[in-house]
């Protein structure tokens, strides 16, 4: 866990620091004017540049990232049935959503899950859990694979890139803003920028990025049901509904790294204001959705 975090850090840091000196070389960092004013359309430029390019870069490597984070194989040349079958299925899946065919890949680990992810509806991968094969039949694996399709078809890696993007940018945005109206009005600084602009800035990007976060896992939860549907649709309801189920049977909590819980099939557990948090809804209310769709 500590090793994932400290690499994700330095990965987001080096993104930064490239960033700021591009921008510097070209001169868009300049966000006040010559009065010492905002400059509220460099501002916004800078903001979105920072703000998208760390989801977008995290799109177009996606797929290569994903494989190493979760071990996945991709397979090549099917050395056995159930690899065969799986080809076959996620193929007929595909054709009938009206995409390309992703690549398919399995992992070894024993929380049945499976995820798809890749920067557009023709270029995907979907991956497969050891545990998911061992643990479900194959009518509940079709339907998992199913809702792994759905979320490609519905261009939701593309989707939450772009939320990512934009409530990132208003983060940063808003945030410089504060911190600028602090630094002038509160402590009267008028030559560049003081402790109180960095220390508010950063305050407010804290507290932004927080709700910022509700907001993307909020659309996340959503975008779930309509994977959900998009399964009835692909096999049928009931196939849907006992994959869930069968995940509610094997501790409802299917583990993958944290940079790839939102695009499994089952994600964390939360209760409360941890709900708020929470990429997936509770397996229940998924369940109900199906029943009474």
């Amino acid at each position: 866990m500590l090793k994932r975090i400290f690499l994700f850090l330095v990965t987001n840091l080096a993104v930064i620091v490239v960033l700021n000196i591009v921008l510097r070389l070209l001169g868009i960092d300049r966000i006040t004017d010559a009065q010492g004013g905002l400059n509220y359309t460099s501002l916004l430029i800078f903001a979105a540049v920072i703000g998208f390019a760390g989801s977008l870069i995290s799109l177009l490597i996606s797929k290569w990232s994903a494989k190493r984070m979760v071990g996945a194989q991709v397979i090549q040349q099917p050395s056995n049935p159930t690899e065969q079958w799986l080809l076959e299925t996620v193929e007929r899946q595909a054709r009938k959503a009206g995409i390309g065919m992703p690549e398919v890949a399995l992992y070894n680990a024993p929380e049945p899950n499976a995820f798809a992810t890749g920067a557009n509806r023709n270029n995907a991968l979907v991956a497969v859990s050891t545990g998911l094969l061992n643990v479900m039949d194959k009518d509940a694996v079709e339907a998992v694979l199913a809702h792994e399709i759905s979320h490609i078809a519905n261009g939701d890696m593309i989707t939450l890139t772009l939320i990512q993007g934009v409530v990132n940018t208003f983060v940063i945005f808003i945030s410089r803003v504060v911190g600028h109206t602090v630094d002038r009005v509160v402590f009267k600084n008028e030559n560049g920028y003081g402790p109180a602009y960095w220390i508010t800035t950063i305050v407010a990007e804290l507290v932004l990025g927080i709700l910022a976060t509700i907001i993307v896992m909020w659309f996340s939860r959503q975008r779930e049901f309509r994977a959900d549907a998009g399964a009835a649709q692909l096999e049928n309801k009931e196939k849907m509904i006992a994959a869930l189920q069968a995940l509610q049977r094997s501790a409802g909590e299917a583990q993958l790294p944290d940079q790839m819980a939102a695009f499994g099939i089952s994600g964390h557990i939360g209760h409360g204001l941890k709900a708020l948090f929470m990429s997936h809804p509770p397996l229940e209310q998924r369940i109900a959705a199906l029943q009474n769709a």
